[in-house]
């Protein structure tokens, strides 16, 4: 199920989905581990003896954000009912603490009691056994613990000072109902059950796999009128961490850090003017909500998650909580591009602790820097050694990292950097070629399913060459820049000479090399082609790259009502339709947002740039209202397919923005320029005709 609203402060990282149930909630690290290993967390309301799940069917839901701020605003209605809630989340953007408001509004003709329960299915550290949830009455609290994780839950009920910020009275605070009880074993469903009768059973302690339930009771609500409850959860590394957070909370009000937290993330994402041309504002708000949600997905010390979303695991067994290089190069280049440095830093010193000797990264990294799962062999299935690399992850920090450097000009920061993950990894791209071809070596490509010498590889590795030639020559290397230059040109030569196809009139996704130096065509048209004029191996305006992307644009559309592009001829992945004519693959916004910007690159008019706003209002018209994309939708349904939100279509959608907003700019000054020398030759050619008439 889709996570509609993440939110985080780069420790602390929680998702609900789209029926507003808390499903993740990762520390202290953003994708590790997962608290709750994805379980849903459930929400209830008691009016008067009627209980109901918000998850539940027969609620009317809005899910979205307060404008620019990674505090939630989620309306939820239901008739009968006759109530209506507001709920407001936040995660502090400074302190590891969810806190929670919800306002119930009595929509009926008399008054009514009402009660709210926040359940917590409790996996600390990533599984459910020997967990222990005890209440302590001490601090009228829960306290989940396993290891090093703890967990604290406590609340409040009424306004009183809370609403304007200031501390909490302590009669008004506190756990007063609760239950703690066992689950996922004997039958045993949860404490969740034991609250839909309105009341709680009170047990102390429980250890194994435990969760626990915490009630609030709001009192009689008069009609039309509004109570108010808040509910935090304080996570730490021990038990005087989550007490020292819960006690700032009672001395400054729930309130007062919802409230801090809209306002940093506000003046985190509106920071510096915005020239964004004359992009619809539509466009613009997504851009913003972008940049906010891949927020949410990286972790402090540095990793870029690819998405949080752990549902995917019932359908692998495994996650996308893992860095990518390749998915954090391309996020940190639209963040570096959008003025965000400070967090693109990280991620490259995260690289340079990563890299291997040898020069290359390897397949992906959990957050806290370990190598991941991976299914990439060191041998082939001829029992010949390879390395299990793509390689486009390799050069694509490269790549980046000089784009960083172009932008913030941090020559303090590069300076480390240069030796051990710029100087190593271009070494590396400069040695890892295929003899026969001059080609660079086989690897993965970027969809992780095919190995050889892709196009997307190619454009990238070139890339990262002529990025590491820019550092080595601004260090005074230039013998060393001219090696990386040469190797960089050598490989467009091969391109061009083995990729390109007289007969589709077009360039290939991928060759392989045989022991002989004969070569194997893949003839699959892939939209990840546009790689070669992404990165800047050739010109966007020139013929070859004009006729892939015109096949692309022509074969790769999806025909069915969704519309969008495809990943490459007969995607397998999540597969939807049979009929490969008309949906050649579910569409991606990833491929979507590649088609808009090689409209942009090739654009040499005002007029033609407006030709990529369609795709980009296609991609605004799929995401969730809450303005989060996912990796891809159903071609008939719109509805999002595998994990969301993915980091990367959050990313390529920021990039194609920045590449509209400067081309867009430059557009004008030429246009300026142009203006001013027509001035000048006219007020000559006046001196000319005034002279002569003299």
């Amino acid at each position: 199920m889709p996570r509609d609203l993440p939110l985080s402060n780069g420790h602390l990282q929680v998702n609900f989905d789209r029926d507003y149930e808390l499903r993740d909630i990762y520390w202290p690290h953003t994708g590790q581990p997962n608290q709750t290993d994805g379980h849903p967390c459930r929400t209830g309301v008691w009016v008067d003896g009627a209980f109901q799940w918000l998850a539940g069917d027969g609620w009317r839901r809005e899910m979205l954000y307060e404008p620019d701020t990674l505090v939630t605003h989620v309306s939820l209605q239901r008739d009968d009912l006759a109530i209506a809630l507001v709920c407001n989340d936040a995660v502090d953007f400074d302190r590891d603490i969810l806190v929670r408001r919800v306002e119930v509004t009595n929509q009926a003709d008399h008054p009514r009691e009402v009660r709210l329960f926040f359940h917590h299915d409790w996996h600390l550290g990533g599984s459910e056994g020997a967990n222990t949830v005890c209440y302590r009455p001490d601090f009228q609290s829960i306290v989940a613990y396993k290891d090093h994780y703890y967990l604290l839950v406590n609340g409040q009920v009424g306004t009183s000072a809370a609403r304007a910020g200031g501390s909490v009275p302590r009669s008004d605070a506190g756990v007063r109902f609760w239950a703690i009880g066992y689950k996922e074993f004997n039958g045993q469903q949860g404490t969740w059950v034991d609250a839909e009768d309105g009341e709680l059973g009170g047990n102390p302690i429980a250890q194994g796999s435990v969760d626990s339930t915490v009630g609030f009771h709001l009192g009689q609500v008069a009609p039309g009128a509004s109570a108010v409850c808040y509910c935090w959860l304080a996570a730490g590394p021990a038990f005087p961490q989550v007490r020292r957070i819960n006690d700032l909370v009672l001395d400054r009000g729930p309130q007062s850090l919802i409230d801090r937290t809209a306002n940093y993330w506000h003046l985190w994402v509106n920071k510096q003017p915005q020239d964004l041309g004359d992009l619809p504002q539509p466009l613009i708000d997504l851009y913003k909500r972008s940049l906010l949600v891949l927020r949410t997905q990286i972790d402090r010390d540095g990793a870029i998650i690819a998405s949080t979303d752990d549902d995917v695991w019932q359908w692998s067994r495994d996650s996308y909580n893992y860095m990518w290089p390749r998915d954090g190069a391309l996020v940190a280049n639209a963040l570096s591009h959008s003025g965000y440095g400070e967090i693109t830093r990280a991620f490259f010193q995260f690289c340079a602790r990563v890299i291997t000797e040898d020069g290359y990264l390897l397949h992906k990294y959990t957050p806290a820097g370990a190598l991941g799962s991976s299914w990439q062999p060191w041998v082939s299935d001829q029992g010949q050694p390879e390395l299990p690399i793509q390689e486009d992850e390799t050069a694509l920090v490269v790549y980046s990292l000089w784009q960083h450097y172009q932008v913030f000009r941090d020559v303090e920061f590069i300076r480390p950097l240069y030796r051990p993950l710029v100087k190593a990894a271009a070494d590396f791209m400069v040695r890892y070629r295929e003899p026969h071809t001059g080609l660079i070596g086989p690897s993965w490509d970027l969809w992780e399913e095919r190995y050889g010498i892709h196009a997307y590889t190619l454009g990238t590795v070139y890339a990262g060459l002529q990025a590491a030639a820019g550092f080595a020559d601004a260090f005074g290397e230039t013998a060393l820049a001219q090696t990386y230059s040469t190797a960089a040109e050598e490989i467009k030569a091969a391109t061009r000479k083995y990729l390109w196809h007289d007969g589709e009139g077009r360039f290939l996704r991928r060759i392989q090399v045989k022991p002989d130096g004969s070569i194997e065509p893949d003839m699959v048209l892939d939209s990840a082609i546009n790689g070669l004029c992404q990165f800047g191996m050739f010109a966007a305006d020139s013929d070859e790259v004009q006729r892939t992307l015109d096949a692309i644009q022509r074969r790769l559309s999806v025909k069915s009502a969704a519309g969008g592009i495809a990943r490459y001829e007969a995607d397998y992945y999540h597969k939807v339709a049979d009929d490969t004519d008309q949906v050649p693959g579910n569409p991606w916004f990833i491929c979507s947002c590649w088609l808009a910007e090689s409209l942009i690159a090739r654009a040499t008019t005002v007029d033609d740039l407006h030709a990529a706003i369609p795709m980009l209002e296609w991609v605004r018209a799929r995401a969730l209202p809450s303005g989060v994309l996912a990796e891809q939708i159903n071609p008939f349904t719109n509805e999002p397919l595998s994990v969301s939100p993915l980091t990367w279509s959050h990313a390529e959608y920021v990039a194609a923005i920045r590449w509209y907003a400067g081309k867009h700019r430059r557009f004008l000054v030429a246009d300026v320029q142009a203006r001013a020398h027509v001035a000048e030759a006219d007020a000559a050619a006046a001196v000319a005709a005034q002279r002569g008439a003299q």
